[in-house]
C-alpha cells in the first residue's frame, strides 16, 4: 500500500496505460526547450554511488533516459527539469489519463513527450514494459520494489536505485536529495527542498492560529478507524504548518506501530484533538463519517471541527512531494482554517 492510497484498495490498471506505453515509448528524459530555466546538470558530479537496501549502485556518467517507479520520485525528477521515459500510472486520483494533474502540468510546462505509463505501483514492477523504454537508470527510492524485481532489472544491465532502508519509508526530502544526486543536480535538489520548506513555513506563519491547536489524522474504512502517527509524512506536513499532534494519538497507538494504528470503537472517544483531519473519496462518505455515532464520540467531530477533504485527487495530493505540496497547499490551508475557526466557537 502506498502512502497516497491509505486504507483503500486501488482499481486495476486499465487498458489505457498500455496504449500510452506504445505511444510514448520513444520519449526522452532530457529537458526540452520548455525547461530552459532549469540549471544544467553537473557532469563533474559523476561517478555517483548510492547506497540502498539491496546493496549499492554506481553511475559512472549522467543518465539521459530516466525511468521512475514508486511514489514521489516522478515528482522530484520533473521538478528538477527532467521528463522520465517511463513512470508508474496512477489509478487512484490520476483521472482518465492515469496521471496526477500536478505531474501532467509539469510535463506540459517542460514541453516534452509524455513518459510511457507502466502499471500502478501497488502491483509488481512490469519489467518487460520498463525495459522496452530503454532506460539508463531506474529510480525507485520510495517504492515497494522487491529484491527479485531489483535483480531482474539489474540483470538486464540497467542500474537501479532502490529504497535506502525499507520499502515505502523514504521521506520526501530524501527522495528529492537522492534524485538530485542521480541527475547530477544535487545543489538544485537542496534548493528545491529549502524552497518547499520555506513555502510551508511561510503559510504557517500567516496562520498563527494553527499553533494553538492539536490535530489528529483520522480515517475510517469499512468500520475500521485508523490514526496516522506523527512519523507519517502527512502528519509531519500538518505539524510543519504549526499544528501539534495531540498526545492522545500516540497514547492510543498499538505496540510496534510506526506510521498508523487502528482504534476500536470502544476507545475512539479517547481522541482528544482540537481538530480532526480526514480524507474520503465521496461527499456521501464524508457525511457518513460526520454523522456516524462512532465518529461523533470524538469531541472534535461532534463539535464540527473537522477538515474533511473529498476526492481521490485530494487523497493523493496530501502525500507531500516536490510537486503536490505547492499544488494542494492552498486548498489544504483553507480547509484547516475553517476547522480551526469551528473549534474555537
Amino acid at each position: 500500500m502506498t502512502p497516497h492510497t491509505t486504507f483503500r484498495t486501488l482499481a486495476v490498471l486499465t487498458a489505457a496505460a498500455a496504449v500510452s506505453l506504445a505511444m510514448a515509448g520513444c520519449g526522452s528524459s532530457q529537458p526540452t526547450d520548455g525547461a530552459s530555466a532549469t540549471p544544467a546538470p553537473t557532469a563533474g558530479a559523476f561517478p555517483v554511488n548510492v547506497q540502498h537496501m539491496y546493496g549499492d549502485t554506481t553511475l559512472d556518467e549522467m543518465p539521459e533516459r530516466v525511468a521512475t517507479w514508486g511514489a514521489s520520485v516522478t515528482d522530484a525528477v520533473l521538478a528538477l527539469g527532467v521528463i522520465p521515459v517511463a513512470m508508474p500510472s496512477s489509478t487512484y486520483g490520476g483521472g482518465e489519463d492515469l496521471m496526477y494533474p500536478w505531474i501532467a502540468d509539469a510535463i506540459d510546462e517542460l514541453g516534452g513527450k509524455p513518459p510511457a505509463l507502466m502499471d500502478d505501483v501497488l502491483g509488481p514492477l512490469p519489467v518487460e514494459k520498463l525495459l522496452a523504454t530503454d532506460p539508463d537508470v531506474l529510480l525507485a527510492p520510495h517504492s515497494g520494489l522487491t529484491e527479485a524485481e531489483y535483480d531482474a532489472v539489474t540483470a538486464a544491465g540497467i542500474p537501479v536505485i532502490a529504497p535506502p532502508d525499507e520499502l515505502w519509508s523514504t521521506p520526501w526530502r530524501d527522495v528529492i536529495a537522492i534524485t538530485g544526486d542521480v541527475l547530477g543536480r544535487a545543489d538544485e535538489a537542496q534548493t528545491l527542498v529549502d524552497k518547499l520548506d520555506r513555502q510551508v513555513a511561510d503559510v504557517g506563519q500567516k496562520h498563527p492560529q494553527f499553533e494553538d491547536k492539536t490535530i489528529a489524522y483520522v480515517s475510517e474504512a469499512q468500520d475500521v478507524y485508523y490514526l496516522l502517527l506523527p512519523s507519517d509524512p502527512r502528519v509531519e506536513l500538518l505539524e510543519n504548518l504549526g499544528f501539534t499532534s495531540d498526545p492522545s494519538v500516540t497514547e492510543l497507538a498499538a505496540g510496534g506501530s510506526t506510521f498508523s494504528t487502528t482504534v476500536s470503537s470502544e476507545n475512539i472517544s479517547g481522541i482528544e484533538a482540537d481538530v480532526v483531519f480526514t480524507q474520503v473519496d465521496t461527499d456521501q462518505a464524508l457525511q457518513e463519517f460526520l454523522d456516524s455515532p462512532v465518529s461523533r464520540q470524538i469531541p472534535a467531530v461532534a463539535g464540527g471541527a473537522v477538515a474533511g477533504f473529498v476526492g481521490q485527487e485530494a487523497g493523493a495530493a496530501i502525500g507531500p512531494t516536490a510537486l503536490s505540496i505547492p499544488f494542494f497547499l492552498p486548498t489544504l490551508v483553507d480547509g484547516l482554517n475553517q476547522a480551526v475557526q469551528t473549534s474555537g466557537r
